[in-house]
C-alpha cells in the first residue's frame, strides 16, 4: 500500500452509523461488501454491490477516505487521489451485520 494521499491527514476515528449499509437498510436491499466513511463513519455498499452507496456517500459529502469495513480488509482508499492508504487502525464493528452472500 501507498501513503501518496494528500487527504490522510482528514483519518478520524469514526463510529458506524448502522449495521449495515446504511441506505440498503432503509430501502430493504442486499449488498456484498461494506464501506466506512473515515471522516464521518457512514456505512456504505461496495461499488460490486447493487446501489454503490459509499461512492454516492463521497460524491455528495467529499468525503475523501473509505476503510474497507466488512469483511475487514485492512486498507482504505481514497477517492481524491486514486489511491489505497495505510490505516492506523481498523474501525471495530458495533454490532453483527448481516450476510447476503
Amino acid at each position: 500500500m501507498t501513503n501518496a494521499c494528500s487527504h490522510i491527514r482528514t483519518l478520524k476515528t469514526v463510529k458506524p452509523s448502522a449495521l449495515g449499509c446504511e441506505e440498503c437498510l432503509k430501502i430493504g436491499s442486499m449488498w456484498l461488501h461494506l464501506r466506512i466513511c473515515r471522516f464521518c463513519g457512514h456505512v456504505g455498499c461496495c461499488d460490486q454491490s447493487p446501489n454503490r452507496h459509499a461512492t454516492a456517500h463521497f460524491r455528495a459529502t467529499g468525503h475523501p477516505i473509505i476503510e474497507g469495513y466488512d469483511p475487514p480488509e485492512g486498507w482504505g482508499w481514497c477517492y481524491v487521489d486514486e489511491t489505497f492508504v495505510e490505516l492506523p487502525e481498523q474501525t471495530p464493528h458495533n454490532g453483527p451485520i448481516p450476510r447476503y452472500y
